[in-house]
C-alpha cells in the first residue's frame, strides 16, 4: 500500500524513506562470517565484491583502477574527465588536491574546459587493461554517441552511461537523440545506465536492455542537486522501487535479471547492507573512497558535476586530511581498528550477513527490515 499523505487541498505527496530510517532484524540462525560470499556477478563478470567504484577523478585513475580490481571490485573511468583531457593530469590533479583550500570555482571550470582527447580515451583504457584489471568507463547521455565507438573500440569490458537523472531517450535541441534501446541493442559489452529514482525509470531503463541500473545519483555531503534542482532520492524507497520494477521485467521477459547499483548516502557496511536489503545487487562508493591513500584527489571528493559548464552541482570538499588516509585496502576489506564504519566496508556487509542468517547477496535481499523510532 503506498503511504501517500496530502500536503495541500488537492496535492498529495508520496513518503519516502532513507536509508537511516530502516534497520536489519537478524533472523532465527545465524552463520560464521567465514561461510558469507559477498560476490556479485554481471554479465560474464564476476567480482568478489558487490562494488563499483564512482566515476571520480578524485578516487579512479588508471592506478587505483588496477588497485580495486585486485581487492575484487570494479572501478569506472570517467570518460569525460581529467586523464582523458590532459596527455599528463598530474599537476591539475595536485592544484585541485593541494593547498589549504580547494580551488575557486572558476578555476575548476577552466581545469575541466580542456576537451575530451578520443586518443586519451582509448589511450587510458589501455593503460587498465595492460594491468590485467577489468575496464569500465562512465559517459554522459550528452557525449554518449561522441565517444562510445572509441570506447569500445578500445576494448572496456563495461560501458556506464550516467547522469544524475537518465531516461531512456534523451533528446537534446539540435543533436540526434540518444534512444538507449536502440543504442544497446547494437553493443556487444555489458551497459549499466543510471541514475533513477523511481519504479516508472527503473523499468523504462530495463527495458533498454541494460545489463545494470545505477538507483540514485551519489548523493554526498558536497552535492548540491537538492539545493538547486530540488531533486532528491531517498534512496531506501527508490531502491525498493526499482526492485519492483526488475520483479516485473523478469516477469515480463520470462526472465531476464537486471542488477541494481545503489549510489548515494552509502558511507558504512551498514548502509551498504540496508541498500542490498532493500533490492540492491551492489552498491557504487565515492565519496568514502576519497579517504584512500592511494586516492588522486589528494583526500579530497568531487563528482563529476563539479564539471558542469552552467549549473555546476557539486563542490570539492575536504574528506579527510593526510594524517587521516588509510590503504585502499583497509577501507574495503580490512582489517582496521577504526569503529566509526568507514574502513573495512565490505568486512562489515559480510559480518552482517552472517549475523542475520544469509550466505549470499541475492539471498541477503529477504531480510527483516524494520523502521527506526
Amino acid at each position: 500500500m503506498r503511504d501517500v499523505v496530502e500536503i495541500g487541498m488537492g496535492k498529495t505527496a508520496r513518503r519516502g524513506y532513507h536509508l537511516d530510517d530502516l534497520a536489519l532484524v537478524p533472523s532465527r540462525r545465524t552463520r560464521g562470517s567465514a561461510d558469507v560470499s559477498v560476490a556479485w556477478q554481471i554479465d560474464a563478470h564476476r567480482f568478489e565484491l558487490p562494488m563499483m567504484v564512482a566515476p571520480s577523478d578524485a578516487v579512479v585513475s588508471p592506478t587505483t583502477a588496477a588497485v580495486v580490481d585486485k581487492l575484487g571490485g570494479l572501478a569506472v573511468l570517467n570518460g569525460e574527465g581529467l586523464w582523458t583531457r590532459y596527455d599528463d593530469p598530474e599537476p591539475v590533479l595536485a592544484e585541485l588536491a593541494g593547498g589549504d583550500e580547494p580551488p575557486p570555482q572558476r578555476r575548476i571550470r577552466e581545469i575541466y574546459a580542456q576537451p575530451v582527447k578520443p586518443n586519451l580515451v582509448a589511450a587510458r583504457i589501455e593503460e587498465v587493461r595492460a594491468t590485467g584489471a577489468r575496464t569500465a568507463v562512465r559517459l554522459s547521455p550528452q557525449n554518449t554517441l561522441v565517444f562510445a565507438n572509441t570506447v569500445i573500440d578500445a576494448g572496456a569490458d563495461i560501458l556506464v552511461i550516467q547522469g544524475t537523472v537518465i531516461s531512456a531517450e534523451h533528446v537534446v535541441v539540435g543533436r540526434e537523440p540518444l534512444n538507449l534501446k536502440t543504442f544497446i541493442a547494437d553493443l556487444d559489452v555489458p551497459v549499466v545506465v543510471g541514475g533513477c529514482g523511481n519504479y516508472q525509470t527503473a523499468l523504462h531503463l530495463m527495458r533498454t536492455g541494460a545489463a545494470g541500473v545505477i538507483v540514485g545519483y551519489g548523493a554526498h555531503p558536497g552535492s548540491t542537486t537538492a539545493r538547486l534542482l530540488g531533486i532528491e532520492v531517498p534512496m531506501a524507497t527508490a531502491v525498493a522501487d526499482a526492485a519492483a520494477a526488475r520483479r516485473d521485467y523478469l516477469d515480463e521477459t520470462g526472465g531476464r535479471y537486471v542488477h541494481l547499483v545503489a549510489y548515494g548516502d552509502i558511507t558504512s557496511g551498514g548502509d551498504a547492507a540496508k541498500a542490498i536489503a532493500c533490492g540492491a545487487d551492489a552498491v557504487m562508493l565515492g565519496e568514502p573512497l576519497a579517504a584512500a591513500a592511494e586516492a588522486p584527489g589528494g583526500g579530497r571528493y568531487w563528482d563529476p558535476t563539479v564539471s558542469h559548464p552552467k549549473l555546476p552541482r557539486s563542490s570539492v570538499e575536504q574528506v579527510a586530511w593526510s594524517d587521516e588516509r588509510a590503504p585502499l585496502a583497509e577501507l574495503l576489506v580490512g582489517p582496521t581498528s577504526d569503529p566509526s564504519g568507514a574502513r573495512n566496508i565490505f568486512g562489515a556487509l559480510r559480518r552482517s550477513m552472517a549475523k542475520c542468517g544469509y550466505s549470499s547477496v541475492k539471498e541477503f535481499q529477504k531480510v527483516e527490515l524494520t523502521l527506526r523510532g
